[in-house]
């Protein structure tokens, strides 16, 4: 038997924030091929929905490696523990507590954040997202890196920068208009108004989507979105938008009543996986370089002015956004928006005294001062 050479960059690294696992490759038919894998890569951080640590990231880098470099590895599935979240983002309680205040630090974590958006599009498996929950700022971003996503219908899909302190500019900013156009991307970007996995399938952000919500034994479609294509007093198509009112509340009864079950996300990963396997391997691989390539025109070009910014905006809004999504209670999270405008309109400066206009709880602690 040929002997390969070892192109792990860390052979006896034990991951400790997210998992990674080998599984057999299993065919459309059923068949398990047990010589061939595809390496399942976990967040592991259900409490926090997911949000990705200063460590998980590094360790990300590293699987991806660790799976690039494995003959015996067909595909990557990138995912996540649990049931309500694919991933929320970056760790806010990391944001708040270390990093608020400390542009250079901060420029430092984003260099790992940065590598590891870069390794997932320059792994040499295809990448497949699957969606377990939501995929919300952050998360979105690491989950559009990826060449294909499928999903579970109740996930949601959006953006929170602008509303607690950050841009989007991780890569949305880059990717989505390349994948739902610019007008779409700029209302995701800017208003931070979550889409349905409905909505975001329908606008082309998807691969695929399944139920996952089950009553008496039967699958049903997410009840909190509207599945029809009907619209309302204004004409305006309400397909895959979230119900609101009377609706929303009936929604939430029958949602109380369901359990989840991930056999059909699961069923169509291992097909998507059995498809992909089923092709030339450096043909698929140099396919999918060449498709990466529109996204990373726009990746490479912004990505190094981007860390230097989200380094400089800790100093300000980053400091104000994410103390406050931290430290308040959960009804408070965001700051007061508007009195924040009247104040820098006034000429008040970033700071503990802007942070007592509009985000009491963003003020610096004594052990901070």
């Amino acid at each position: 038997m040929t002997t390969f050479a070892n192109h792990d960059l860390a052979p006896d690294y034990e991951f400790t924030e997210i998992k990674y696992e080998l599984r057999p490759l299993v065919l459309q038919d059923g068949t398990v091929v047990d010589d061939l894998f595809n390496a399942w890569i976990w967040l592991d951080n259900p409490e926090q929905y997911n949000a990705y640590t200063t460590r998980a990231m590094a360790e990300l880098v590293l699987a991806l490696r660790r799976a690039s470099s494995n003959q015996r590895v067909v595909c990557v599935v990138f995912t996540a523990v649990g049931e309500k979240a694919f991933c929320t983002g970056g760790n806010t309680a990391e944001y708040s507590e270390h990093y608020s205040g400390r542009p250079d630090e901060y420029r430092r974590y984003m260099r790992l954040f940065n590598d590891g958006i870069s390794a997932l599009m320059e792994c040499d498996k295809p990448v497949i997202n699957r969606v377990n929950g939501m995929r919300i700022a952050g998360g979105q971003e690491i989950g559009m890196a990826c060449d294909f996503t499928v999903s579970v219908d109740t996930a949601r899909f959006g953006q929170a920068g602008p509303k607690h302190g950050s841009a989007p500019v991780g890569g949305s900013t880059d990717y989505l208009p390349v994948f739902v156009g610019i007008a779409r991307a700029v209302e995701s970007c800017a208003l931070c108004e979550p889409w349905s996995a409905h909505y975001a399938q329908h606008i082309g952000l998807l691969n695929g989507i399944v139920p996952s919500l089950k009553i008496d034994g039967k699958f049903i479609a997410n009840p909190m979105a509207y599945t029809e294509f009907i619209t309302d007093e204004y004409g305006r198509s309400l397909y895959g938008q979230f119900k609101t009112g009377a609706d929303r509340v009936a929604a939430k009864e029958i949602l109380a009543k369901a359990e989840v079950d991930f056999s059909l996300l699961d069923k169509m990963v291992n097909d998507m996986c059995a498809k992909l396997a089923n092709t030339m391997p450096d043909c698929t691989v140099y396919t999918l370089e060449q498709l990466r390539k529109h996204k990373l025109m726009h990746w490479d070009k912004n990505r190094e002015s981007n860390r230097a910014w989200l380094g400089l905006n800790m100093m300000t809004e980053g400091r104000i956004g994410f103390r406050t999504f931290n430290r308040a209670p959960r009804s408070e999270r965001e700051a007061d928006f508007i009195e924040m405008r009247r104040a820098l309109a006034e000429g008040v400066r970033y700071g503990d005294n802007l942070a007592e206009r509009c985000a009491p709880y963003a003020k610096d602690k004594e052990t901070e001062k």
